[in-house]
C-alpha cells in the first residue's frame, strides 16, 4: 500500500487543551533574557580585555588561551547537558546553569590572578555548554512547528541584545570604577534571573506529554546513527561551526581589534561594538518573519528554514572578508556590522530546522552533540587569532588576516551546508527505514509461527 509522505507540520489532535498563549510568550520572554545574560557573560571578558591584560600583565596569546579555554569546557558541558535534557525538567536545568554562571563570575570581583581567570572561564564555559539546547528545546515545546521561527528568533536575539546592552554599561563601569565591577554586575543580574525564572518558568506541553506539533509521519524515535549522520543535521552543524567562529571572534577579539588595531578609544569602542549586535537583533526578527512568510506562501521547509539561513551566512562571510581590507571609516564599520548581523540573523531560523527532523524526546541529546561539535569553532578561532596578532609585525595586520580568513570559513560553510540540508528527504528516509524494520519484524514473527514445533 502506498504511504503518504506529505510532511507539512500539523497540530496533533487530542483531548488536551493547547498551551495558553500568555504562558508560551512569558516563557519565551524569560528565555530571551536568559540568552541575553548568557552572551553578556561571554562578552564581558572581551569588553574589559585591554584593561585586564594590562593589570594582569598577560600576552595576547595568553588572552587567546583564556578565551579558548572557555570553549574547551563548553563542549564538555554541551555533552553532559544534552544527556540530562529529558531526564531532568528544563525548568530546573535552566535555573541550575544560570546559578553556576553567577557564582563563577564572583571570584573575578576581587582576583587579579591569571590562573583564577582561566579556571573561572572554564567553569563558565562548562555551565554555558547546554544553554542553546535548553533554551530552544523549552521554546519549541510551547509552539507548533510552523510558528517556531519567530519565538525562536526572539529567544536567539538575546545573543545579540546581551552584548549590545552590556557594551556601553560595562564600558562605563570600567571607566568610572574598574573591570572588577563589570564581573560583579553580571553576577548580580544572573542571580536575579534565577529567582524570576523559578517563579514563572515552565516546560511546555510537548515536553510534559501533550505534543503540540511534529511532522505527521516523523517516527517517535529514530536511531541516533541515522539522525546524527543525516544531511540536515550534518549541514546545520557545519553551518553553526562557521557561524560560531565568527561569533567567538566578535565576542573575544572585536573590542581589542577596534582599540589596538584601528585606534578607537574606550567610549567609541563601546558604541561601535554594539552596532553588530543591534543590527543582528533586528535582522534576526526580520528574517524570522521572512521565513514565516515563505512558509505561508508554500515554500518548502528546506527553502524557508534551510537555504535562507545558508544564504545569509554566505553574504555575511563576504562582508567579513571585505571589511578588514578597507581603511578605517564609515564603510568599514557598515560592512563589519552587516557581516556580523547577517550571520546572527541566520541562527534562529536554522535552529527551528532541528526540531523539524528530530523527535521530541531525542532533541536534547542531538542538540547537545551538535553544540559539542560546532563549539570547536569557539576553541579554534580565538586561539588562532591571538597567535596571528602575537606574531604579526603590528596588531592591525594580525586582526585583518584573522577576520578575513574566517570570512572565507563562513562562505565555505554556508555553501556546503546548503548542499547537505534537505529535511523533507531526511524525514522520508526515517519513515521508510521504520516501515522496513516493521515489515522485517512481521516477517520474523510469521516465520516463527509457522516454523517447526
Amino acid at each position: 500500500m502506498a504511504v503518504d509522505h506529505t510532511f507539512s507540520a500539523t497540530v496533533s489532535a487530542g483531548p488536551h487543551r493547547s498551551p495558553t498563549r500568555r504562558q508560551a510568550w512569558v516563557t519565551a520572554a524569560m528565555l530571551f533574557v536568559f540568552m541575553l545574560i548568557n552572551f553578556a557573560d561571554k562578552a564581558v571578558l572581551g569588553l574589559v580585555g585591554v584593561d585586564l591584560i594590562d593589570d594582569l600583565g598577560i600576552t595576547p596569546s595568553q588572552f587567546g588561551l583564556v578565551q579558548s579555554g572557555f570553549f574547551w569546557f563548553f563542549a564538555i558541558g554541551a555533552i553532559v547537558g544534552g544527556m540530562l535534557i529529558g531526564r531532568i525538567p528544563g525548568r530546573w536545568l535552566l535555573a541550575g546553569v544560570a546559578l553556576i554562571w553567577a557564582l563563577c563570575l564572583l571570584p573575578m570581583v576581587w582576583s587579579t590572578s591569571f590562573t583564577v581567570l582561566l579556571i573561572t572561564r572554564m567553569i563558565l564555559g562548562f555551565a554555558e555548554g547546554p544553554t542553546a539546547a535548553l533554551a530552544f528545546g523549552v521554546t519549541h515545546s510551547w509552539f507548533r512547528a510552523e510558528k517556531r521561527a519567530l519565538p525562536t528568533s526572539i529567544v536567539a536575539s538575546g545573543t545579540s541584545v546581551g552584548p549590545l546592552v552590556a557594551a556601553p554599561i560595562i564600558t562605563a563601569l570600567v571607566i568610572h570604577y574598574s573591570w572588577h565591577a563589570a564581573f560583579a554586575a553580571m553576577a548580580i543580574v544572573g542571580l536575579v534571573w534565577v529567582v524570576g525564572w523559578l517563579i514563572v518558568g515552565r516546560d511546555g506541553p510537548e515536553v510534559t506529554g501533550h505534543a503540540v506539533s511534529s511532522f505527521p509521519m516523523l517516527p517517535e524515535r529514530v536511531p541516533y546513527r541515522r539522525l546524527l549522520t543525516s544531511g540536515t543535521i550534518v549541514g546545520i552543524t557545519l553551518l553553526f561551526f562557521a557561524t560560531y567562529c565568527s561569533v567567538a571572534l566578535k565576542i573575544s577579539w572585536l573590542p581589542l581589534a577596534l582599540r589596538q588595531g584601528l585606534g578607537y578609544d574606550k567610549v567609541a569602542t563601546g558604541w561601535l561594538v554594539s552596532l553588530p549586535y543591534l543590527c543582528g537583533a533586528i535582522l534576526m526578527i526580520v528574517f524570522a518573519a521572512v521565513s514565516r512568510a515563505m512558509t505561508r506562501r508554500g515554500a518548502s521547509v528546506r527553502a524557508a528554514r534551510g537555504l535562507l539561513p545558508c544564504a545569509l551566512v554566505a553574504l555575511g562571510g563576504l562582508s567579513t572578508i571585505a571589511w578588514p581590507l578597507l581603511d578605517r571609516g564609515v564603510l568599514q564599520i557598515v560592512l563589519l556590522a552587516v557581516g556580523a548581523s547577517l550571520v546572527v540573523g541566520a541562527q534562529g531560523i536554522a535552529w527551528t530546522l532541528v526540531s523539524d527532523v528530530v523527535p521530541v524526546k531525542q532533541r536534547g541529546t542531538v542538540m547537545g552533540v551538535m553544540i559539542t561539535c560546532y563549539s570547536m569553532g569557539g576553541v579554534i578561532a580565538p586561539l588562532l587569532l591571538g597567535n596571528l596578532v602575537n606574531d604579526a609585525s603590528n596588531p592591525l595586520h594580525g586582526y585583518q588576516l584573522g577576520f578575513a580568513a574566517f570570512g572565507v570559513v563562513l562562505v565555505g560553510g554556508a555553501l556546503i551546508a546548503a548542499a547537505l540540508i534537505n529535511p523533507e528527504r531526511n524525514v522520508a528516509c526515517f519513515v521508510e527505514a521504520q516501515e522496513l524494520s516493521a515489515v522485517r519484524a512481521d516477517d520474523a514473527a510469521s516465520a516463527g509461527q509457522i516454523g517447526p514445533r
